[in-house]
Protein backbone atom coordinates (compact mmCIF):
# COMPACT_ATOMS: atom_id res chain seq x y z
CA UNK A 1 0.00 0.00 0.00
CA UNK A 2 0.87 3.80 -1.00
CA UNK A 3 -0.51 6.56 0.50
CA UNK A 4 -1.43 9.05 -2.39
CA UNK A 5 -2.75 12.29 -2.11
CA UNK A 6 -4.26 11.31 0.87
CA UNK A 7 -5.36 7.69 -0.27
CA UNK A 8 -3.71 4.77 0.23
CA UNK A 9 -4.14 3.01 -2.96
CA UNK A 10 -3.19 -0.71 -2.79
CA UNK A 11 -0.77 -1.63 -5.72
CA UNK A 12 -1.31 -5.45 -7.01
CA UNK A 13 0.42 -6.33 -10.49
CA UNK A 14 -1.81 -9.75 -10.25
CA UNK A 15 -4.80 -7.81 -10.77
CA UNK A 16 -3.47 -5.19 -12.63
CA UNK A 17 -3.28 -1.99 -10.27
CA UNK A 18 0.34 -0.71 -10.75
CA UNK A 19 -0.52 3.08 -8.82
CA UNK A 20 -0.77 6.54 -10.53
CA UNK A 21 2.38 6.44 -11.66
CA UNK A 22 2.61 4.31 -14.11
CA UNK A 23 -1.32 4.86 -15.39
CA UNK A 24 0.22 6.18 -18.75
CA UNK A 25 3.26 4.43 -18.97
CA UNK A 26 4.41 2.70 -22.00
CA UNK A 27 5.86 -0.62 -20.89
CA UNK A 28 9.43 -1.88 -21.89
CA UNK A 29 10.84 -5.45 -22.15
CA UNK A 30 13.96 -6.71 -20.73
CA UNK A 31 15.54 -6.70 -24.66
CA UNK A 32 14.18 -3.59 -25.51
CA UNK A 33 16.10 -1.74 -22.12
CA UNK A 34 19.04 -3.66 -23.20
CA UNK A 35 18.95 -1.90 -26.49
CA UNK A 36 18.55 0.93 -24.66
CA UNK A 37 21.70 1.24 -22.55
CA UNK A 38 23.92 -0.14 -24.96
CA UNK A 39 23.19 2.77 -27.34
CA UNK A 40 23.96 5.36 -24.49
CA UNK A 41 26.31 7.37 -25.83
CA UNK A 42 27.34 9.09 -22.50
CA UNK A 43 29.98 6.61 -20.80
CA UNK A 44 28.03 5.78 -17.46
CA UNK A 45 29.89 4.12 -14.72
CA UNK A 46 27.57 4.88 -11.75
CA UNK A 47 26.72 1.92 -9.77
CA UNK A 48 23.06 1.77 -11.05
CA UNK A 49 23.66 2.32 -14.47
CA UNK A 50 26.22 -0.78 -14.02
CA UNK A 51 23.45 -2.87 -11.78
CA UNK A 52 20.88 -2.22 -14.21
CA UNK A 53 23.10 -3.20 -17.31
CA UNK A 54 24.23 -6.36 -15.55
CA UNK A 55 20.37 -7.11 -14.75
CA UNK A 56 19.00 -6.78 -18.43
CA UNK A 57 22.43 -8.43 -20.13
CA UNK A 58 21.42 -11.38 -17.85
CA UNK A 59 17.76 -11.46 -18.42
CA UNK A 60 18.00 -10.00 -21.86
CA UNK A 61 16.36 -13.26 -24.16
CA UNK A 62 16.14 -11.33 -27.50
CA UNK A 63 19.81 -10.97 -28.20
CA UNK A 64 19.20 -9.23 -31.78
CA UNK A 65 17.80 -5.76 -32.36
CA UNK A 66 15.85 -6.67 -35.46
CA UNK A 67 14.01 -9.57 -33.39
CA UNK A 68 13.42 -7.18 -30.67
CA UNK A 69 11.64 -4.76 -33.28
CA UNK A 70 10.00 -8.25 -34.93
CA UNK A 71 8.55 -9.35 -31.16
CA UNK A 72 7.23 -5.55 -30.64
CA UNK A 73 5.79 -5.55 -33.63
CA UNK A 74 3.66 -8.81 -33.11
CA UNK A 75 2.78 -6.90 -29.54
CA UNK A 76 1.16 -4.51 -31.83
CA UNK A 77 -0.44 -6.60 -33.91
CA UNK A 78 -4.61 -7.77 -33.27
CA UNK A 79 -6.05 -9.16 -31.60
CA UNK A 80 -3.23 -9.45 -28.95
CA UNK A 81 -2.82 -5.40 -28.67
CA UNK A 82 -6.54 -4.51 -28.22
CA UNK A 83 -6.87 -7.68 -25.53
CA UNK A 84 -3.72 -7.16 -23.51
CA UNK A 85 -2.27 -4.26 -21.63
CA UNK A 86 1.46 -3.04 -22.13
CA UNK A 87 2.16 -4.43 -18.68
CA UNK A 88 1.09 -8.06 -20.07
CA UNK A 89 2.65 -8.01 -23.26
CA UNK A 90 6.08 -6.76 -21.66
CA UNK A 91 5.67 -9.50 -19.01
CA UNK A 92 4.71 -11.73 -21.81
CA UNK A 93 7.67 -11.35 -23.67
CA UNK A 94 10.57 -10.96 -20.64
CA UNK A 95 9.05 -14.58 -19.73
CA UNK A 96 8.93 -16.14 -23.01
CA UNK A 97 6.78 -18.86 -21.89
CA UNK A 98 6.18 -22.01 -23.98
CA UNK A 99 2.47 -22.76 -23.05
CA UNK A 100 -0.84 -20.65 -22.34
CA UNK A 101 -1.34 -22.49 -19.12
CA UNK A 102 2.48 -21.21 -17.78
CA UNK A 103 1.54 -17.99 -19.52
CA UNK A 104 -1.91 -17.64 -17.31
CA UNK A 105 -0.54 -19.33 -14.18
CA UNK A 106 2.63 -16.78 -14.04
CA UNK A 107 0.81 -13.63 -15.22
CA UNK A 108 -2.98 -14.08 -13.31
CA UNK A 109 -4.61 -11.09 -15.18
CA UNK A 110 -3.94 -13.11 -17.98
CA UNK A 111 -6.65 -16.09 -17.05
CA UNK A 112 -10.11 -13.92 -18.11
CA UNK A 113 -8.85 -11.54 -20.90
CA UNK A 114 -7.49 -13.92 -23.97
CA UNK A 115 -8.68 -17.81 -24.52
CA UNK A 116 -5.63 -20.22 -24.89
CA UNK A 117 -5.87 -20.59 -28.09
CA UNK A 118 -4.96 -16.77 -29.19
CA UNK A 119 -2.18 -16.64 -26.54
CA UNK A 120 -0.84 -19.80 -27.42
CA UNK A 121 -0.58 -18.31 -31.09
CA UNK A 122 1.77 -16.08 -30.01
CA UNK A 123 4.15 -17.34 -27.40
CA UNK A 124 4.47 -19.30 -31.07
CA UNK A 125 5.47 -16.33 -32.73
CA UNK A 126 7.72 -15.24 -29.77
CA UNK A 127 9.42 -18.61 -29.67
CA UNK A 128 10.00 -18.78 -33.58
CA UNK A 129 11.60 -15.22 -33.69
CA UNK A 130 13.81 -16.17 -30.58
CA UNK A 131 14.45 -19.38 -31.85
CA UNK A 132 15.97 -17.93 -35.13
CA UNK A 133 17.87 -14.54 -33.88
CA UNK A 134 21.18 -14.81 -35.24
Amino acid sequence: MRPHRGVIEEEDASTLKLGADFQDAHCLFVSEVKILLDASQRPNTSEVYQKSLNYVTQFNRFTNPDVVREVRAGMNEEPIHSLLTGFELAQLANLCCEEAEEAKALIPSLANKIDDETLQNFLNQTLDLKKFQS
